[in-house]
């Protein structure tokens, strides 16, 4: 279920002018010689406005807590709406527990509210960490036959990853990667120092596409002994997949707590 269904609703507020309150001590004091002081506090006998903007500044109030109740309700009832909906319909795969492919090497880490997982090991004296994430702003064209723009089957969020190898000095490889048709793609690599990872200004080396295409084959191969490869694909976007659907239901939920109500 795409979290675009959620509806959105704003809070109106009635707004009130007044008139100036000076008015009618001006006209008296156009009229008299002598001069008139100006009042510490508008005295309730003197004039009949006195009275009446106390209520109209109470009606406002009213009317403005009315239309916030209206709305936090409404908001309410939808992001209800909504959560059932999404349970309902995703139940089946929410709740299937995914099993880990055959000769699978990595660790999940998996932590509720992170938008990513990590997959870790240990290879050869290495650390290798690959945080996961699902890209809902790049899309897979799996059907490039079917000429409907409205077929949101042929279409699913691209799954991506960054990989970070170590040893134990020296400097630390950094892959970014994308899961493309039927391949892994290396879209760009860093060379980090280890001390300063975070260095701005740091020279990373050319695009990764404009490299030797010996030197992408052997990066690639690189990658695929330790593991990141595209057979990892469908395994992860399962993953992915269910992860997104439970994140969204806390997701929805804990807006509701914020608004209020049973």
């Amino acid at each position: 279920m795409s979290p675009a269904s959620l509806a959105a609703r704003l809070l109106r507020r009635a707004a009130t002018t007044s008139s100036s309150p000076f008015s009618s001590l001006a006209r008296r004091g156009l009229r008299s010689s002598a001069p008139v002081p100006l009042p510490r506090r508008f005295p309730a006998a003197s004039s009949s406005w006195a009275g009446a903007n106390p209520r109209r500044f109470l009606a406002s109030q009213s009317q403005a807590s009315s239309a916030k109740a209206s709305a936090d309700e409404n908001l309410r009832r939808v992001i209800e709406s909504e959560i059932e909906c999404v349970v309902q319909s995703e139940q089946s795969t929410a709740d299937k527990h995914i099993d880990l492919p055959d000769s699978f090497p990595f660790e999940v880490v998996d932590n509720p509210g992170d938008q990513s997982i990590t997959l870790k090991r240990e290879f050869a004296g290495e650390t290798i960490q690959a945080a996961v994430y699902t890209n809902f702003d790049t899309e897979e064209d799996l059907d490039e036959d079917d000429e409907s723009d409205n077929n949101e089957e042929s279409f699913k969020p691209a799954i991506q990853m960054t990989v970070t190898i170590r040893k134990p000095e020296g400097p630390i490889l950094e892959f970014d990667c994308n899961f493309n048709d039927d391949e892994l793609a290396i879209e760009s690599m860093r060379v980090l120092n280890r001390d300063n990872p975070d260095a701005e200004n740091m020279y990373e080396g050319p695009p990764f596409s404009v490299l030797d295409e010996s030197l992408q084959k052997a990066l690639h191969r690189y990658l695929e002994v330790r593991g990141i490869k595209h057979s990892l694909h469908d395994w992860l976007y399962e993953y992915m997949m269910r992860k997104d659907e439970k994140e969204y239901v806390v997701w929805l939920k804990n807006m509701k707590e914020f608004i209020g109500g049973n």
